[in-house]
């Protein structure tokens, strides 16, 4: 595979076993890389492989997990984590995030659960970031987390989140659609978190819709389509960082591919429009 693919950029779509047919349908153009579960791949045989491999061909992929468990209190798979190594290295993949929460104890839980906001659960984060790193051979991706209880809290989420990446040498995979979530489900300004946040170690941007479940209560589904106020918050955020790649999050009630895809133009506008931001945040 090409150089191209080791330098993602721009406005992304996560793939899905669903939209395999009219991905590979599509004109090429129409997105600029591609995002995978890994544990939705690996050791994956017959048709989808080959459309998988197909794709890859075409576009940069990254790799955004579901289980590694970073923050758990089971022992690191390592054999995941090899296996996904081994993915990276055949596909030519770039970068593997996973969500700063934890997802077993004793068995797998199938949710992604908020990790107590202490400096011994930095510690603990960062040192099994670290086992991972070893394995993967560069620096992993965390993202910003949504939740809806928070068990323990003797730093601020914000703090939290910085000290994980300053600990363990990880970068930031910038989730604008948690922290609005966030923001109205713990009732503080979206603008000051952001703010608040390292942001000087963002790799790149996820940006979704939610579930209103009431004023005061947002449900992070990937179900839904972009709300103004999200497609504001990434403007603020690429105001501050320029264009980072950025991927549009959609994991179920899938529209047509052609409605995704004026997502991902919007997105690619708003990149437009920012693209001198990063050089005038840097000079």
């Amino acid at each position: 595979m090409s150089e191209q693919h080791r330098k993602f950029h721009g406005a992304g779509l996560g793939l899905r076993r669903a939209l395999l047919g009219p991905l590979l349908s599509m004109y090429q153009g129409a997105v600029d890389f591609m995002e995978v579960a890994p544990e939705n791949w690996i050791g994956v045989g017959g048709r989808f492989s080959r459309q998988f491999r197909q794709l890859a061909e075409r576009y940069p992929i990254v790799l955004h997990g579901l289980s590694l468990d970073i923050g758990g209190p089971d022992p690191i798979d390592k054999d995941l984590v090899r296996s996904v190594r081994d993915l990276m290295c055949e596909m030519d993949v770039p970068l593997y995030s996973e969500h700063l929460s934890y997802c077993a104890a004793q068995g797998h839980l199938y949710d992604l659960l908020p990790i107590p906001f202490t400096e011994e659960a930095v510690h603990h984060v960062a040192a099994r970031v670290h086992q991972v790193q070893d394995i993967i051979g560069q620096p992993i991706a965390l993202e910003n987390a949504s939740y809806y209880a928070q068990p323990l809290a003797e730093l601020s989420e914000a703090e939290f989140i910085t000290a994980v990446v300053q600990e363990s040498g990880c970068d930031l995979l910038l989730d604008v659609n948690n922290i609005y979530v966030n923001s109205i489900n713990h009732s503080y300004d979206p603008i000051e978190f952001l703010d608040s946040l390292p942001l000087q170690r963002a790799r790149y941007i996820h940006v979704a819709g939610h579930y209103d479940e009431a004023d005061d209560l947002k449900v992070d589904t990937h179900g839904a389509d972009v709300i103004d106020p999200v497609w504001a918050l990434l403007a603020e955020a690429y105001r501050r960082l320029g264009p980072l790649p950025t991927l549009l999050e959609r994991d179920y009630n899938l529209p047509p591919l052609d409605e995704l895809l004026q997502e991902v133009t919007q997105i690619r506008a708003m990149q437009l429009e920012n693209q001198g931001a990063l050089v005038e945040a840097m000079g």
